[in-house]
């Protein structure tokens, strides 16, 4: 049976894992791959996904996700029982005030709490104006003293800290609201074409692996690539959308336009023979795309293109907008052309191909 793509997607997004707790996604990467490959989850979470037609004599191509989300973690707890958080992964500090999050208590159970704001009835004229800092941030469980959050609520220093978001989805627009799109997507891309490969016949083999800990460091994936030992890898991002502030020629990941192929970013320039060979089959299959050169930033790909002797690698986004929040915009055609494109690779790729990278 194939897999319902878009509840694949709500129950990832909705998962809690944040970096270096990221075992409930794991589990359900587990679920929903244990027919089409054999699966593997090791001591840091990294989950292996290896294609059941493998047969090991076979070039091995690797297509990568990660399953860690930004977050924040428990460091201290105050007298009157607010709760001095750190963050896990890149935050604004303007993104974080006022807002549900949930905190894993001692015992596993999740504990809504409000990350705290300033009434503007309190503040100075002088304060209205200025950027909020996270270390002079809280979040609130409704308690009143550090006793009643350690003993009655059961958290205490170290608790991870998710925030708080539904997923849901227009059925008319084909878009989809929720949190974690990085790189929830990008995961569910990967269960997603191992499922569209039980029908193909190709002449490599393929193994998924979702990587924990890509947020703090690119962490898992020194793991995973090492253990895999790829020849190509394939990397499937929640990649930053650039639509709603930079004009039309200067976007390079809108929604709706298709998914996007990272030149360069923060952590790797791709392998330009590994990326004239994927736009030539996005055009050949009529799939429209969109070329990137960030700045800053990085992936996985980062590390991935630097295991044993080096690996050609290649990151395809899917465009999401407001990530690093609580909430995110994403298209579901937008993934849906990203799974296409990315079966389309890996039906091209063989022996010969790979060679001449």
């Amino acid at each position: 049976m194939a897999v319902n793509k878009l509840k694949l997607i709500k129950d990832l997004s909705n998962a809690n894992g944040v970096s270096g707790f990221e075992e409930e996604v794991a589990e359900l990467i587990k679920d929903y791959a244990s027919e089409t490959s054999d699966v593997l989850i090791d001591k840091m979470n990294n989950v292996y996904l290896n294609r059941k037609q493998n047969t090991g004599n076979r070039p091995v191509i690797l297509i990568d996700g990660h399953s860690d989300e930004i977050g924040f973690m428990v460091q201290s707890i105050n007298g009157k029982g607010l709760i001095k958080f750190i963050t896990l992964g890149g935050w604004a500090a303007s993104n974080v005030p006022s807002h549900l999050v949930r905190i894993r208590n001692y015992q596993g159970v999740y504990i809504k709490g409000v990350t705290t704001s300033k009434p503007p009835h309190f503040l100075k004229p002088a304060e209205r104006n200025q950027t909020p800092s996270i270390d002079n941030m809280f979040i609130d469980i409704g308690a009143t003293s550090r006793e009643e959050v350690v003993e009655t609520f059961g958290i205490d220093v170290g608790c991870p800290i998710v925030p708080d978001s539904e997923f849901s989805y227009n059925e008319v627009t084909k878009v989809m609201l929720g949190k974690a799109f990085d790189n929830r997507i990008g995961c569910a891309c990967v269960v997603a074409i191992l499922d569209e490969l039980k029908k193909k016949k190709i002449e490599v083999d393929v193994v998924g692996t979702i990587s924990t800990q890509e947020e703090v460091g690119l962490r898992g994936s020194k793991v995973t690539s090492n253990k895999v030992n790829p020849d190509i890898a394939i990397v499937f991002e929640g990649t930053p959308a650039d639509d709603g502030f930079r004009g039309i020629y200067d976007s390079q990941s809108a929604l709706k336009k298709g998914p996007q192929v990272r030149h360069r970013d923060g952590s790797m320039i791709t392998n330009p023979k590994l990326l004239a060979l994927a736009r030539s089959i996005a055009v050949e299959k009529g799939i429209n795309f969109q070329d990137a050169v960030r700045a800053g930033g990085g992936t996985n790909g980062g590390a991935i293109h630097l295991a044993h002797n080096g690996v050609p690698t290649i990151v395809i986004g899917v465009p999401s907008r407001y990530i690093h929040t609580h909430y995110g915009y994403c298209s579901f055609e937008d993934y849906e052309a990203t799974i296409k494109w990315g079966v389309a690779i890996i039906e091209k790729l063989n022996s010969q191909v790979i060679e001449n990278l």
